[in-house]
């Protein structure tokens, strides 16, 4: 495990310098799509064939094929016309979205969740430059929403990374997760794949029936920011937490208080992991305390395992 503490300062805000320092760590990712819907040109090859640049296969000569693609060679040594058949190359769009609302202003250990959020979003960020693949980006809170267009080269990067360290939002107010989700589907075009990085506090029906709609046409993954102390209170003693404006206290003799502290949490995450599994979304859960090159094993193990059932 890497044991490199970050300053202060950066447990807590996020800093260009901290995204930029991610390229290194970013070149171990390899998050190799899984499904393919994507209609432009670009680095990605698909399932349907077309006039692309890779070469496929060859093939007899059927009504309606382009003479152009006529095989000459494998015409004159069978004696039958055959074509040749392409796979055309694609472009993925990557579409990364980051919860900076004010539950995301918080950690017990490690950093703070948005932090956390942002820096996740930086590695696949660097990860999808090293591919050649479109960057583009949702950031939002209470304050407004912030959309990115996908676009290619590192100013596409430096454009998103700006963007986490210090968002410019709408100045429209921000209702909800169904609200945002709604704005997400008209921002990831069809063949997009797209990450969600947040603590999904405040999933209801309607939020939930954006992630099936864009999961029809987008490969989403759900990363969930979670930190410790949302799984499991301390199990010993009174202890106070504040927002700055209010003061809670919590007797964790509660034994009752503790049970369902818990249950609610790990009813959450249930529910969450049951919707991906009904609607073919992949999920995967990332606590404040894992530090960058954990979570780059993080996305090359569950990731895949996610991606792949």
């Amino acid at each position: 495990m890497n044991t490199h503490v970050l300053p202060g300062s950066e447990r807590v805000e996020v800093t260009l310098r901290n995204l930029i320092d991610l390229s290194k760590l970013a070149a171990a990712l390899d998050l190799q799509q899984v499904k393919i819907r994507a209609v432009q040109s670009g680095n990605y090859v698909s399932h349907l064939k077309g006039r692309g640049m890779a070469f496929d296969e060859t093939r007899l000569y059927q009504p309606g094929d382009d003479v152009r693609r006529i095989d000459w060679r494998v015409t004159a040594r069978t004696d039958k016309p055959h074509c040749k058949v392409f796979k055309e190359e694609r472009e993925r769009p990557v579409f990364i979205s980051v919860d900076y609302r004010a539950a995301m202003m918080f950690a017990t250990r490690g950093v703070f969740k948005s932090v956390q959020a942002a820096r996740f979003a930086g590695l696949l960020a660097w990860s999808a430059l090293r591919r050649g693949d479109r960057i583009g980006g949702q950031i939002f809170s209470e304050a407004g929403c912030l959309e990115l267009k996908p676009q290619t080269g590192k100013a596409a990067l430096l454009h998103f990374f700006n963007a986490l360290v210090k968002p410019v939002y709408n100045g429209q107010a921000v209702n909800g997760l169904d609200h945002v989700l709604s704005r997400l589907q008209h921002h990831a075009h069809p063949g997009s794949q797209v990450f969600i990085l947040s603590d999904f506090r405040g999933m209801n029906i309607a939020a939930e029936r954006h992630l099936v709609d864009l999961g029809r046409h987008c490969d989403v993954v759900l990363v969930q920011i979670v930190d410790p102390l949302e799984t499991q209170l301390p199990v010993k003693g009174r202890h106070r937490f504040t927002d700055s404006l209010r003061d809670i206290l919590v007797d964790s003799g509660d034994k009752k208080l503790l049970q369902d502290y818990q249950t609610r949490f790990q009813n959450r995450q249930q529910h969450l992991q049951q919707l991906c599994r009904k609607t073919g979304l992949s999920w995967l859960s990332c606590t404040t305390t894992l530090q960058a090159m954990d979570v780059v094993m993080l996305l090359q193990g569950k990731y895949f395992a996610n991606s792949m059932a």
